[in-house]
């Protein structure tokens, strides 16, 4: 598959990744290569293989679910983030 500079630039916009021009034919190649790899699986017989949910014998440990809200804990993941307000993430639209 071929990706495009139309869709690397779609990519870098929702990614907010600034791409250099240089670089772009590039990464459009090696995204053709990952993108043709996965396409290759679509072609695997899987029928015959039964479907595993959960490779830990007995099924997956639970433990209670207690919310909890540690002030600082979120002071600090908030320190991180470019934008943010009232405990929360403030990212740019990308559904136009």
């Amino acid at each position: 598959m071929t990706i495009d500079n139309n869709t690397i630039d779609k990519l870098a916009k929702l990614s907010s990744l600034q791409i250099d021009e240089s670089k772009k034919e590039i990464l459009g190649q090696e995204l053709g290569q990952i993108v043709g790899f996965v396409e290759n699986l679509n072609e695997i017989d899987v029928s015959s293989v039964e479907a595993t949910f959960t490779t830990i014998s007995g099924g997956q440990p639970l433990r209670e679910d207690i919310p909890h809200k540690d002030e600082q804990e979120v002071e600090a993941i908030m320190a991180n983030a470019p934008k943010s307000e009232d405990g929360y993430f403030i990212v740019p639209a990308i559904i136009e």
